[in-house]
């Protein structure tokens, strides 16, 4: 690896080698739902916690400062009110993202979605650019189409994430499988970090926390949780709950106790 891609993802990763990263471009695919109506407040929380680096637009990385935290402009869209939400586009290019100051740059592709292939050309060409660049790529590699029968399998998540890491990204996020045992494979089948993405808003804070710390386990690098963090009722303890299991190893009952809850 470059010595630019080191230099940048060390404003991603932590000396541990683990990161808790906030991914907030919902934006452009569901709108600004609660939680992110203002960027700057929420970044606010966000850098109180700790969080160790953000995903968002080009235009929202325009208009607002993340302090220390890494940068990552996601280069990928599509608006859930398209006929085909699950064909992600390129919408900035590497170069956009290096004159806002990013530190990495994403690509979104759902394996096994119609546009598959179109998706698998963008994440190619922006993987080269990456590498003229020194610019760090985190792909966002989910098992989403017709021919998934669940998004959360192990040998489908193990295939989108070795996929990813085949075609030139430096990091992977991807679905937790259920469990330490097959996410671990998933972990051991892909040669870049693979990171754990949060989903759609979990029922308890207990949940995420609980998945959080079973991904560490089975070998992940780290997090990239949205709307489970975002829209918390204290983004700021949430981060700081999170950051304590993955970057201390604490149980779930003690980062709970960081949220003034018990198990």
């Amino acid at each position: 690896m470059d010595q630019g891609k080191k230099r940048r993802l060390k404003r991603i990763f932590q000396e541990d080698g683990h990161t808790v990263m906030v991914p907030m471009d919902h934006g452009v695919s569901i709108g600004p739902v609660k939680g992110i109506s203002n960027m700057q407040e929420i970044i606010d929380k966000l850098l109180k916690g700790g969080v160790d680096a953000v995903v968002v637009h080009k235009g929202i990385a325009k208009r607002v400062d993340v302090g220390n935290a890494g940068l990552i402009v996601h280069l990928s869209a599509i608006s859930n009110l398209s006929p085909n939400s699950n064909n992600k586009i390129q919408v900035c290019t590497v170069e956009e993202a290096i004159r806002v100051g990013a530190d990495a740059v994403s690509v979104h592709v759902n394996v096994g979605a119609q546009d598959e292939d179109k998706m698998l050309a963008t994440l190619g060409r922006v993987a080269d650019e990456c590498d003229v660049y020194g610019m760090p790529l985190l792909a966002m590699m989910y098992p989403r189409g017709p021919k998934i029968q669940n998004e959360h399998a192990a040998d489908a998540v193990a295939h989108a994430a070795r996929l990813g890491a085949e075609l030139g990204a430096d990091i992977i996020k991807t679905n937790y499988t259920g469990d330490i045992e097959t996410f671990k494979a998933v972990v051991e089948g892909c040669p870049v970090p693979v990171i754990i993405a949060g989903g759609p808003k979990c029922k308890t804070t207990q949940e995420i926390l609980q998945v959080t710390s079973e991904s560490i386990k089975a070998g992940s690098t780290g997090v990239s949780i949205g709307r489970n963090v975002f829209q918390h009722e204290s983004p700021t303890l949430m981060v700081k709950a999170l950051a304590a299991i993955v970057h201390n190893g604490v149980s779930v009952e003690r980062a709970l106790k960081i949220l003034g809850e018990s198990c």
